[in-house]
């Protein structure tokens, strides 16, 4: 097995470097230099880098990555990722051979069209797909490929551990509070993210099932939410029109 680490990046990145041995993966280097200082401080080598989807802060620090190491580079193939040698579309495993580990590729449209996850050990590394309590920005997508997408990751194993690009889960449940009030599950979550959040910790990793416990973008079936969407001007019951309305309202949040 490979260990996980954190690199914060920007205002609120995470960039995740996955080791085992002197061998190192990371996931989205939209910065170069904290990877470069971490695996110069630990004696790593880097071999590969996944690339979820085309944002600068996420393929940002690859070029000078690439100058220092000769690794292979994973992404979308339908978007312009620098450096980009191994291009994906979704639907293939990929066996990362430095650490030992095959990963499954998931197409994940929504947040942009060509955004990939990579799935694989028990983790997800999901991008700007699925947040803790919430879902990305539809910058390119439509709200049927991104409920899709949502749809997909949820099905996973239940204690799955996603690792999503950015720390906005107290934000998010800002809002999953305003949608369902009601959910005891949800107003425990919000506790214990302010008491992590108050002493400068992570709320990533978390699990599939908290997400569906607690993220309203996932319970797009519960009364509670469908209720919820229906006052903010939802069409109908479907699980569509509800994620639609819940969509733009996060929007102007």
């Amino acid at each position: 097995m490979f260990d996980i680490v954190r690199i914060p990046a920007f205002k609120d990145n995470y960039i995740w470097l996955l080791r085992k041995g002197s061998a190192a993966v990371v996931v989205d280097p939209g910065d170069a230099a904290p990877v470069l200082s971490f695996l110069q401080r630990e004696g790593l080598t880097l071999t590969s880098i996944l690339i979820t989807h085309h944002h600068r802060d996420h393929q940002g620090g690859v070029s000078e990555l690439l100058a220092h190491y000769s690794a292979e580079v994973f992404g979308p193939a339908a978007e312009s990722i620098t450096g980009l040698s191994q291009p994906l579309r979704g639907g293939e495993t990929i066996c990362l051979t430095s650490l030992g580990v095959e990963m499954q590729v998931f197409a994940v449209p929504g947040h942009t069209l060509g955004h990939l996850a990579y799935y694989g050990s028990g983790v997800l590394f999901c991008g700007d797909t699925l947040f803790g309590a919430g879902c990305g920005r539809l910058f390119e997508g439509s709200p049927a490929q991104m409920q899709a997408s949502l749809a997909k990751l949820a099905s996973l194993p239940d204690d799955t551990r996603v690792y999503c690009a950015h720390e906005y889960t107290e934000a998010n449940l800002r809002f999953a509070l305003a949608v369902e009030s009601g959910n005891r599950a949800l107003r425990d979550r919000v506790d214990d993210v302010a008491v992590a959040r108050a002493k400068g910790d992570a709320t990533v990793p978390f699990t599939i099932a908290g997400e569906k416990a607690t993220n309203p973008f996932l319970r797009c079936r519960e009364p509670s939410v469908i209720a919820c969407a229906k006052e903010r001007g939802a069409a109908s019951d479907d699980a569509l029109a509800v994620f639609t309305t819940l969509r733009a309202w996060k929007n102007d949040f």
